[in-house]
């Protein structure tokens, strides 16, 4: 399965909706987008996963790098994901203490740090 990348902004952050399998093959497409988003300035992202259906430990080394560059700015990187199976592999990572997730893009979006 392949990987379907969008992204909106949504008050002052930016929205990026993921969709499909984040695996090996995938994530290269996916570090891409995180890394133009920060260089174009956009420092407070929200990662939408509500469309993917797996994620590795490729996609997790992604996720994380991404939260290291928007740091680096003094920004933010939020996840919205609430499909158990996905949960389980942060909550398995320890990951859960590292990244806000949230149940929806709008909790995201108005949730402060």
């Amino acid at each position: 399965m392949d990987l379907s990348l969008s992204t909106r902004t949504v008050g002052d952050r930016t929205v990026v909706e993921v969709g499909g399998e984040i695996d090996v093959y995938t994530a290269p497409k996916l570090r891409e987008q995180l890394v133009e988003l920060v260089n174009d300035g956009n420092f407070h992202l929200v990662v939408d996963m509500e469309g993917v259906d797996f994620l590795d430990s490729t996609g997790l080394g992604v996720l994380v790098g991404g939260l290291k560059r928007v740091r680096a700015h003094e920004g933010s990187l939020r996840l919205v994901c609430n499909q158990e199976r996905i949960l389980k592999i942060f909550r398995i990572t320890g990951l859960t203490k590292v990244f806000p997730i949230h149940t929806s893009v709008e909790e995201a979006v108005s949730a402060t740090d």
